[in-house]
């Protein structure tokens, strides 16, 4: 049974899955998206929601509490100075996870994270690369496509 058991473990150790953690939090704040996978995520979610609602605080405490977590002092002072004001009127749901699809080179699922209302982001970026325009064939491609028939044709 998992009764009052908050978090999920991500297959580490308790020392590595807070640093993890803690540097996802950190480029959160700084970038205000992050991509990584479904299950951290989920957990990256709820620690940036609880940061912002540290910032909201505005405490030295608070300050305190949040310098204790995130990595750069100049993302702590943006938390404080820059994010807090923006999700003032806010009381919760600070960020949000848009799943982007399966990761190339292992299938896993991945997510977005992005804080909500950010400027210059209208309907969230989903961070998809876009398709490079196809190339003429070459010539040599173009005789081999011609001569394709025929082959088969011939091997058939």
């Amino acid at each position: 049974m998992r009764h009052r058991i908050a978090g999920k473990k991500l297959g580490r150790s308790p020392a590595h899955r807070r640093a993890l953690l803690r540097n996802l939090v950190t480029e959160l704040l700084q970038h205000e998206a992050v991509r990584t996978t479904d299950a951290k995520a989920k957990e990256l979610k709820r620690w940036g929601d609880r940061l912002i609602t540290l910032g909201k605080a505005g405490t030295l405490h608070a300050r305190r509490r949040a310098a204790a977590l995130v990595q750069r002092p100049s993302v702590v002072r943006k938390l404080f100075v820059e994010l807090a004001p923006r999700y003032e009127s806010r009381t919760g749901g600070y960020t949000r996870v848009v799943k982007l699809g399966m990761r190339v080179g292992d299938a896993a699922a991945i997510s977005l994270v992005e804080l909500v209302d950010r400027p210059g982001h209208e309907g969230g970026d989903t961070g998809k690369k876009k398709k490079a325009p196809r190339r003429k064939p070459t010539e040599k491609a173009q005789e081999k496509a011609k001569d394709a028939p025929r082959r088969r044709a011939a091997a058939g």
